[in-house]
């Protein structure tokens, strides 16, 4: 959430050397085999990649209306930077989701308008009750999107470890450094934000009601 996130593996889906795209105007079937793995847009689980990376394309849409509208409250603060570099690693992982998009032809949800003007107005919302507040909101949503990412790496291993092996290694990465936006929340004084266990849980049903819905719409 991220989705600093794609850097890590610049060249993840590059096509192999002679792979055959199949573009004719016959109708053969288009094939594509990804770098390194067995991936295919044959063989892979159409209804389970779709659903992750659009999810998780929304999420990191989410993530990043989050954090422009805390930088539109408290960018010119002592926290600024703190949540300016945060945000850089969301747009790398927003980057990559919308590369996997193309790749695996997947559409966007159709809620994307909604979370563009939701995501901000829970950034600002947040920050307008200080640095702590904005703190606390990340540490509700990046525990959220950890928990959710969790859920995706076990059921991309039940289905295939080595099939999915690179799509496993993004969601790993992006997860891993949600989690330390999370632990960065807590460093900033998260917990004092007022009513903090009462905003926590209120912006993390939100959360589960967004991976819902971004899931199946």
């Amino acid at each position: 959430m991220s989705c600093a996130g794609a850097a890590a593996a610049p060249c993840l889906w590059r096509l192999r050397p002679g792979a055959r795209r199949s573009l004719s105007a016959y109708g053969k079937r288009i094939i594509v085999r990804f770098r390194s793995s067995g991936m295919t847009l044959d063989n892979i689980n159409r209804a389970v990649v779709d659903r992750i990376i659009r999810v998780d394309h929304a999420g990191e849409y989410g993530a990043n209306r989050i954090y422009a509208g805390q930088m539109a409250v408290l960018g010119r603060t002592s926290v600024g930077p703190v949540i300016q570099k945060m945000w850089d690693q969301e747009k790398d992982h927003l980057k990559k989701f919308s590369e996997l998009m193309v790749t695996f032809r997947v559409r966007p949800t159709v809620l994307m308008p909604f979370w563009n003007v939701l995501g901000f107005a829970l950034g600002a919302g947040t920050a307008l009750l200080g640095k702590e507040g904005a703190m606390a909101c990340t540490v509700a949503v990046e525990e959220s999107i950890a928990h959710h990412y969790n859920n995706q790496i076990r059921k991309l291993m039940e289905e295939d470890p080595e099939k999915y092996e690179e799509l496993l290694q993004v969601i790993k990465k992006f997860r891993d450094e949600e989690l330390e936006h999370h632990d960065t929340g807590l460093e900033h004084d998260a917990e004092l934000a007022p009513a903090y266990a009462v905003l926590k849980s209120v912006i993390q049903a939100g959360c589960k009601v967004a991976i819902y819905l971004s899931e199946r719409l």
